[in-house]
Order: structure tokens, then sequence, then C-alpha cells
């Protein structure tokens, strides 16, 4: 039989201040969390404007090695922005690249591509390059998400940078 001190119990649980320190490390992991798995507008804009000017770039090499036309286009569509490459065919005439590196990309939610700027000519009718056989040009254009901005530009030797627009 169990003798017991008067005035004594014995502690089964958690006291208040112990659980409140619990929620609170755990809130503040999760919080920690969130913020980690999804960037900011800049940084997820910074990795667009790279990888679409690494594709420019390879749609440019490939036109001076193949000797055939390669053309870049953006559209706003009901999905959101994209852009797709073509490459010209002889046989029937501009076909949409469907490989791997030069397939059709959307963009994220809310990007845009703006204010296409092409050295020595009028603003074209939409957003075009095309890239052919006899060399490089300079052009430029706007990629914004929300408030963040950045360009992308070729230069006339074909070297494309992206630059933080302010």
């Amino acid at each position: 039989m169990p003798i017991s001190v008067p005035g004594t119990f014995r502690n089964s649980g958690f006291t208040l201040i112990e659980l409140l320190v619990v929620l609170l490390i755990m809130g503040l992991c999760a919080g920690l969390v969130g913020a980690l798995a999804r960037p900011d507008d800049r940084v997820l804009l910074r990795v667009e404007a790279e990888r679409l000017s690494q594709l420019l770039d390879l749609a440019a090499v490939e036109a001076r090695l193949t000797g055939k036309p390669i053309a870049w286009t953006a559209a706003l569509t009901p999905e959101g922005a994209q852009y797709s490459f073509w490459r010209w065919r002889e046989d029937a005439g501009w076909s949409e690249a469907s490989e791997d590196s030069l397939r059709v990309r959307r963009l994220p939610p809310g990007m845009t591509l703006s204010a296409l700027r092409i050295e020595a000519t009028r603003p074209p009718e939409g957003m075009r390059l095309e890239f052919g056989p006899e060399g490089s040009f300079a052009y430029d254009f706007q990629m914004s998400l929300g408030a963040a901005r950045y360009a992308v530009a070729a230069s006339p030797l074909g070297e494309v940078s992206i630059h933080a627009s302010p």
C-alpha cells in the first residue's frame, strides 16, 4: 500500500508555460520554412531572367553554327505569359521548336515581358527576335514581376546579360 506525504502530489503533465514555449518554437520553425520555401519576387524574376538570357544566347549560337535562322517570340495567353523558339525549315517554313532546351516555356503567374528594342530598327510589332547565321545584333527588353524589374540585354557582340532595373 503506497504511502504519500499529505500536501504533495504527483506531477503528471506539462505546465502551461512549457506548452506555450513549445508552441512558440514550432510556430517560428513553420514561419521560417514558409519563408524559405517561397522565394520573393526579385529572386524568382532573376532566376527566370537568367534562364531566358541563356536560352537566347543558345539560340543565337545555334543559328550561327547551323546556318539556319531561329526566332524567339513571347506572347500573353489565357494561361499567362509564355515564350517559344521557332526554327526555319526549307520545306515547311517556321515551325515551333520542341526539343528540351528550346521548348515552349510558361512564365510564373504575374511575370511579364515588355518593351523590346532592337538596334537600328523600328520597334517590332510584337515580341519577336530572329537570329540568323550572319551574326549578332543588340537588343533589350524588360521582365517584371510585382515591383521587381530586370532588363535582358544583348550587345552587338552577342553577349547576353541581365541588369536590375530601377
